[in-house]
């Protein structure tokens, strides 16, 4: 809290003092969205703090080039240059803000209808500023301003020059020491997916905290927000979001980033809920070495309980990119050269197409029905892939049987019981 000139915390004129000179040259236009920004320059009193929690209120016309870039679950993307730059800290010469990078890149979130600000776009911006403080591993975030077009308000965010994952293959850990992070501040993700993990300049951060909710958040609708691939099959079934949940997300990135592929590239979304909960999972057309498809699998393990912890991934993740002497990591080495022999020796490893129309977009998903999660078969009891050929190749169709009370229904053809369990099965008639 501040008081006239003195901060009653510094007892002098601090970085929140001069914010609060300022709270008259500037409006959103919607009190909420003001008092938010102003609560976040008040609790700024050290010049560190500033870039790590001070968001401000941008004047849309102080940004130039707007480029439309994506499409996503609630919103759309643009890329922007910002003429003034971020705020770095209180110039006492000029008495104004010596701000940094002018004319930089940024990129611009907007969420759809948030003209009367809807609580997805305050949920955002809250959680995506405490996911900041004190953690590299989220993507700036400098503040809002308004489309004058569609009165959409937009979020200001730094802009991944280098894209996404996927157009940038980056083995190393920052994901998940951002992962780790959000956790320690009892907060889940909930939308990880390989576009929400972005190469940015020298580390890899995590971005789109749309769905991002407290550890403790108990969700009373059924409705099911996500990517399909990236969804842990115990969610698919109704369960409330866990930690656990984005480790398997993660889980599903590595792979990912291993293999170059989308997740479940060849095959048909159309079945592919019921399946995961049957225990499929996506399969490698290289060889890997065994440690990493073992860590992979603990990832996506059926049981949440089994799954290993943000921190305990890390830590496996240091070990073998800093620490060369470890027992571990030797075996590791030695793994990744019998690896790269045999995958080097193998002329008919390709790259499969990919071009089935997925996407990243987040969406609404809603299932009735779904089986209870089990590991296939055989999945501890071998460390070449994810799951074996076999068992991937037994899912390929669902074997439907009669039903028991086929002949036992006579107010209609068969039971509203019986339909539901088709719903997400195809049928083999050959």
């Amino acid at each position: 809290m501040v008081l006239n000139d003195k901060c009653d915390k510094c007892n002098y004129t601090c970085n929140a003092i001069h914010f609060q000179y300022n709270f008259e040259n500037w409006t959103s236009c919607n009190n909420d969205i003001d008092i938010f920004i102003q609560d976040t320059q008040l609790s700024v009193h050290v010049d560190y703090q500033v870039y790590r929690k001070a968001l401000e209120w941008i004047p849309y016309d102080r940004l130039y080039n707007i480029k439309y870039i994506a499409k996503g679950g609630f919103g759309k993307i643009y890329k922007a240059n910002w003429i003034d730059g971020y705020i770095d800290k209180w110039d006492e010469n000029s008495q104004n803000w010596k701000r940094n990078n002018k004319n930089m890149v940024v990129a611009l979130k907007s969420l759809n209808n948030s003209k009367d600000v809807t609580l997805k776009f305050m949920n955002e911006i809250m959680l995506h500023n405490k996911g900041k403080i004190d953690n590299n591993f989220i993507i700036g975030f400098y503040g809002i301003t308004q489309d004058p077009k569609t009165k959409d308000y937009m979020m200001i965010l730094d802009y991944a020059e280098d894209g996404s994952l996927r157009d940038y293959l980056d083995k190393n850990y920052d994901a998940i020491v951002g992962l780790r992070y959000i956790h320690e501040k009892e907060l889940l993700h909930r939308d990880l997916h390989i576009g929400n993990i972005l190469k940015h300049k020298y580390s890899t951060v995590i971005t789109d905290m749309g769905l991002c909710k407290p550890a403790n958040y108990d969700a009373s609708e059924n409705s099911i927000y996500g990517n399909l691939p990236y969804i842990a099959p115990e969610i698919l079934r109704g369960k409330n979001y866990t930690k656990a949940a984005d480790i398997y997300s993660f889980g599903i990135i590595m792979y990912e980033v291993i293999s170059g592929l989308r997740p479940y590239h060849n095959i048909s979304h159309e079945n592919l809920a019921i399946k995961i909960c049957k225990g499929l999972r996506p399969r490698f057309n290289i060889k890997v070495p065994q440690l990493i498809v073992q860590l992979i699998k603990g990832c996506l393990d059926s049981d949440p309980l089994k799954r290993p912890k943000a921190e305990e991934i890390e830590i496996i993740l240091y070990t073998w990119l800093c620490k060369p002497s470890d027992k571990q990591t030797v075996v590791l080495r030695t793994q990744i050269e019998e690896a790269d022999n045999i995958n080097n020796n193998s002329p008919n490893i390709t790259i499969p197409s990919t071009s089935l129309g997925f996407s990243y977009e987040t969406r609404s998903l809603n299932f009735n029905n779904l089986p209870e999660p089990k590991n296939s078969d055989d999945y501890y009891e071998q460390n070449d892939n994810i799951i074996s050929k076999e068992f991937s190749d037994s899912l390929e169709y669902c074997r439907i049987d009669i039903p028991c009370d086929y002949y036992e229904k006579i107010d209609n053809i068969i039971s509203k019981e019986f339909s539901d369990t088709l719903e997400y099965c195809r049928i083999d008639i050959s």
